[in-house]
């Protein structure tokens, strides 16, 4: 991430839970299944969390692999956050990165590592303070 502050603009009118989202010149919906009342026109919220965190991490682990010329083919990654219900003092967030190519037992060791070092992943395990206006 640059060091730009980022800033994103969420408007909901009465169309239940479709919320409009724009960020960077950029426009998408955020939204909730049907059985919640919603439209399911957009991801959910949590899942949107967690397309930030994954889309951050392949970004990282792909700009650290060109750098240092890692014959990285392909990375996945698959992510899970724990029930709402289980959010009490911790949340769990579990990421399986799936790092395709022909490529060293070493240098997937070090691409696990660059990882973690994501600007999403650094963010979500420190402490986050939100103040409301």
């Amino acid at each position: 991430m640059s060091k730009e502050i980022i800033t994103a603009i969420t408007e909901l009118d009465k169309s239940n839970y479709k919320t409009k989202v724009y960020a960077g010149g950029h426009f998408i919906y955020a939204d909730e299944p049907e059985a919640l009342g919603g439209t399911d026109e957009g991801m959910n919220p949590g899942a949107l969390l967690l397309a930030s965190l994954g889309s951050c991490t392949a970004i990282t682990v792909r700009m650290y692999a060109d750098r240092k010329e890692i014959p990285l083919d392909e990375i996945k990654i698959s992510l899970a956050i724990c029930p709402e219900d289980e959010m009490d003092k911790s949340t769990t967030i579990t990421r399986k990165i799936e790092l395709i190519g022909a490529i060293s037992d070493d240098d997937r060791k070090r691409l696990l590592i660059i990882a973690d070092k994501c600007p999403i992943h650094k963010l979500l395990t420190n402490p986050i303070k939100i103040e409301t206006a």
